[in-house]
């Protein structure tokens, strides 16, 4: 008896081994299923190089973090695990790879999604938010800023007061500070380091004390 089938498109959060030699487990992210747990048959080391770049060339290559695809799925578990037997790439960013601090802020973004349940309304704009830090992370904006602005645009979009509370509650110029990196686009901006350690740090602080969302 076949499986049950779906098409999605969805953004890949994590990856890990799957027990299986010929398998790894995917997380991902689809703005219409929310997070779903998959599995990757894994590319066999003895493929030829010719079938292996005319695959990629047909963008059937392996799937990697951060990719957004396409995917065809089965499942033989009521949808609890799905089987990836197809996926076309839609997008990719391989520059996050290039950078510590930006692999690092990608993951966790990724992460912070993967671990937390997202309600049905708030899953577009959840899709939206992950496309746009991953570009910017690949295009090079500093993964600092990215961090900050995803995490208050989530806390934001959830309907938590994180600026009638957070941002009401730091000292002046720091409400300032926030105020110019949360409304400007990243690209141009420069504050101090520092500055966005410390605006991080009072919000992940608040997100602890007032939230239910689990960062690790």
């Amino acid at each position: 008896m076949p499986g049950q089938q779906l098409q999605t498109t969805a953004l890949l959060l994590a990856r890990q081994p799957s027990g299986a030699d010929a398998f790894e487990q995917l997380t991902v992210f689809s703005e219409e299923h929310g997070v779903l747990h998959c599995l990757a048959r894994l590319a066999k080391a003895a493929t030829p190089a010719s079938t292996r770049r005319s695959s990629a060339a047909r963008g059937e290559g392996p799937l990697d973090l951060f990719d957004e695809a396409e995917l065809w799925l089965e499942s033989s578990n009521q949808g609890r695990t799905w089987f990836i037997k197809e996926h076309r790439h839609l997008a990719r960013h391989p520059g996050i790879g290039r950078s510590y601090e930006v692999l690092k802020a990608a993951a966790a973004l990724a992460q912070l999604i993967a671990r937390n349940p997202v309600p049905d309304e708030s899953r577009p704009a959840v899709a939206a938010l992950l496309r746009q830090s991953f570009a910017a992370l690949e295009q090079g904006a500093r993964a600092d800023l990215v961090w900050l602005k995803a995490l208050f645009c989530l806390l934001r979009d959830e309907g938590y007061p994180v600026k009638q509370q957070w941002w009401q509650q730091l000292p002046a110029a720091d409400r300032d500070a926030a105020a110019q990196i949360l409304n400007q686009p990243i690209a141009g901006q420069r504050p101090e380091p520092a500055l966005v350690a410390r605006l991080t740090r009072q919000l992940e602080d608040w997100l602890h004390a007032e939230t239910e969302i689990r960062l690790k």
